[in-house]
């Protein structure tokens, strides 16, 4: 049975010593809940591809308390430092080159040259700052299945298999962060987050490049397949069949809605954000019905819609 406790001072010593010692620590962030370990501690992070189920050559990130901890295992670009100052602490993760003597251990970078970093809020920079080490921290989740955003979704999907969870309650962004690379003028987006890419872009005066899904995997969250629950997924659907659970959007409803045999609204106002808290949660609370498919509404691709869109696309992918 999982180990679930409270967020107080006692709860972050207690999670840091337990990190320390190898464990798993399932730790909420503002984007969704991370299964975390030493960065720097080998068997550690074993145990993080074990619990997970997750395949070796998916890299992970790896989470600090500070500029100047990141800087202990990576070289910072100008780039990269403007895009540091305007979005850290927050859910942006910026793919970096790796230092020669940087003791992250391999299995995080999956025998990669540059590690996948991020700043996070809260309780999770207060267990890193404590610990005085990076964390290693996929979502907290059997691998390719849908991402936690409570602490009870965690436990009911991984149990025992981690030492203690931290309960923070509903993370606030509920998309995991979107990933970014620079290499000289070109800004990579690797995976849409809960960062919107139009403020990245506003910010830096330029468009961000699209990676394409088939593209080899630079960071976590590239994988065609991912996210998904155990029902089938259909997605942009003007008409519901009858027996379809719906994953509605906005005030106007599908042709046949009435024939769903379950439905939730991601957004009765048609707010993005809203929406971004609510889709992780309601896909597990539609496919707990055992209904065989769940029908999503259409949604727009602005904003935070880009990310939504593509959780949902790799929801519905093809698995093998």
């Amino acid at each position: 049975m999982a180990d679930i406790t409270g967020i107080d001072g006692e709860a972050i010593v207690r999670a840091a010593r337990l990190l320390g010692e190898g464990g798993l620590v399932a730790i909420p962030t503002e984007t969704v809940y991370g299964l975390a370990a030493d960065a720097t501690n080998g068997l550690g992070v074993a145990r993080i591809f074990e619990a997970k189920g997750r395949p070796r050559f998916n890299p992970l990130i790896c989470h600090v308390s500070s500029i100047a901890m990141a800087e202990r295992f990576v070289d910072i670009d100008p780039v990269s430092r403007r895009l540091i100052d305007a979005f850290w602490p927050g859910p942006l993760t910026l793919v970096l080159p790796l230092k020669q003597n940087a003791t992250v251990h391999p299995l995080v970078t999956a025998g990669l040259s540059t590690l996948a970093l991020r700043m996070p809020r809260g309780v999770a920079a207060e267990v890193i700052a404590m610990l005085d080490s990076p964390l290693a921290a996929p979502s907290a989740n059997t691998s390719g299945r849908i991402s936690a955003t409570t602490a009870q979704a965690v436990a009911d999907d991984l149990g025992a298999k981690v030492d203690l969870i931290l309960d923070g309650g509903l993370c606030p962004v509920g998309l995991e962060s979107t990933i970014i690379k620079v290499e000289g003028d070109t800004i990579s987006l690797l995976r849409p987050g809960g960062l919107a890419a139009e403020e990245i872009e506003a910010l830096m005066g330029k468009a961000l490049k699209r990676m394409d899904q088939r593209a080899a995997i630079e960071a976590p969250g590239m994988l065609a397949s991912h996210y998904a629950p155990g029902a089938a997924m259909r997605l942009d659907v003007r008409e519901i069949h009858p027996g379809e659970a719906l994953l509605a959007f906005g005030p106007s409803r599908a042709r046949g809605a009435e024939n769903a045999a379950h439905h939730l609204n991601l957004s009765e106002t048609g707010d993005l954000r809203e929406a971004a808290v609510h889709l992780f949660d309601y896909m597990k609370r539609l496919d707990a019905t055992d209904a065989a498919l769940i029908a999503v509404e259409p949604i727009p691709h602005e904003g935070l819609g880009e990310a939504i869109n593509d959780r949902l696309a790799r929801a519905a992918a093809p698995r093998g």
